[in-house]
C-alpha cells in the first residue's frame, strides 16, 4: 500500500526523523502528564511547548483542521454537560461558591467555570502531540515500535492495519455520500427535516459497514494464505534502530516525566484556583 493510503505525511522534521520508539514514548509521558495535573498553569506551559513542537513538525495547516475541530466541538459538548448536570462542581473542589448564571434549577458558579475552562485546556494539550504523533509517524513503522517495546506483533500489526485503511474508509465514506446525493437524498440543513436526514444517513453506514466487514475478510484471507502469525517472532522491514537524537529524546522524556511526579507530589498537589 502506498503511503499517499495513510495519514503518514512525508517531511524532514527532527519528529520524521525520530523512531517510532521514540515518538511513542512521547505522547505516552504527555498523555500521563496531561492526566495526572488539574492545573491550569500546567497546561499553559504544556500548550506552548506542544505549540512549538507543532510547528516544528511541519505538518501543513490543512491536515490539523480536522483535528482542531473535533477537538473544538468535543470541548464545547463537554462543557455544555458539566454545566447543565453538574453547575457546582467547582464548589466541591475549591470550597467556595460565587454564584454567577441562574439556569432555574441551579446556579453556575465562578468556580465552575474556572473549572471547565481548565478542563478544556487539559483536552487541548492532546491534539498538538497527537497530531505530530499521527502524521509523523508511518503505521509500519509504528508497528514495529509497539513489538519493540514488547507488545505483541500480532497486536502491532492489528494497529498497522486500523491505521492504513482509516483514509480508505475515508474515502469511501465520501464516494457514499455523492452517490445518495447523486440519488436526491437530503444530508443537509434547509434539504429536508432533522428525522429525514438522520434516516438519509442510514443509507451511507449500513453499506460502509458492510464494505469494511469485506475488507476485512479479505485482508484476512490474505494473511492466513501467508501463514500470518505461524511463528513466535518476526521481522519488519521499517524498522529504524534507535540513534543518538532517540537515546536524548527518550532520556528527556524520563527526566520530565520524573519532575512532573515530583511536582505533583509535593508542589501542585490538587485543583488550582486563584481567584
Amino acid at each position: 500500500m502506498s503511503r499517499a493510503q495513510t495519514l503518514y505525511i512525508e517531511g524532514d522534521s527532527i519528529f520524521h526523523r525520530l523512531s517510532g520508539v521514540s515518538k511513542i514514548l512521547l505522547f505516552l509521558t504527555w498523555t500521563m502528564i496531561t492526566v495526572m495535573f488539574l492545573d491550569i498553569r500546567v497546561f499553559l506551559v504544556m500548550g506552548i511547548i506542544s505549540t512549538i513542537m507543532l510547528y516544528f513538525a511541519q505538518i501543513p495547516s490543512k491536515t490539523l483542521k480536522p483535528l482542531l475541530w473535533i477537538m473544538v466541538v468535543f470541548n464545547i459538548i463537554n462543557v455544555i454537560f458539566i454545566l447543565l448536570i453538574t453547575p457546582q462542581y467547582g464548589s466541591e473542589l475549591v470550597g467556595t461558591n460565587t454564584k454567577l448564571i441562574n439556569i432555574g434549577y441551579a446556579y453556575i458558579n465562578k468556580e465552575t467555570l474556572f473549572y471547565v475552562l481548565t478542563i478544556s485546556l487539559k483536552y487541548a494539550v492532546l491534539m498538538p502531540i497527537t497530531a505530530i504523533f499521527i502524521f509523523t509517524t508511518h503505521p509500519s513503522e509504528f508497528a514495529s515500535s509497539l513489538n519493540k517495546i514488547g507488545i505483541p506483533y500480532k497486536i502491532a500489526y492489528a494497529v498497522n492495519i486500523a491505521f492504513r485503511y482509516i483514509p480508505d474508509v475515508q474515502r469511501e465514506y465520501r464516494d457514499i455520500l455523492d452517490a445518495q446525493q447523486a440519488r436526491g437524498l437530503a444530508f443537509h440543513k434547509g434539504e429536508g427535516s432533522i428525522g429525514e436526514i438522520l434516516r438519509n444517513y442510514t443509507t451511507i453506514f449500513v453499506p460502509l459497514v458492510s464494505s469494511s466487514i469485506k475488507r476485512i475478510e479479505t485482508v484476512s484471507n490474505a494473511m492466513e494464505l501467508r501463514s500470518f502469525g505461524k511463528k513466535r517472532k518476526r521481522t519488519w522491514y521499517s524498522y529504524e534502530k534507535l540513534k543518538g537524537v532517540d537515546f536524548a529524546f527518550i532520556a528527556g522524556c524520563i527526566i520530565v516525566f520524573a519532575m512532573a511526579i515530583y511536582l505533583k507530589n509535593n508542589i501542585i498537589t490538587g485543583f488550582y484556583y486563584p481567584l
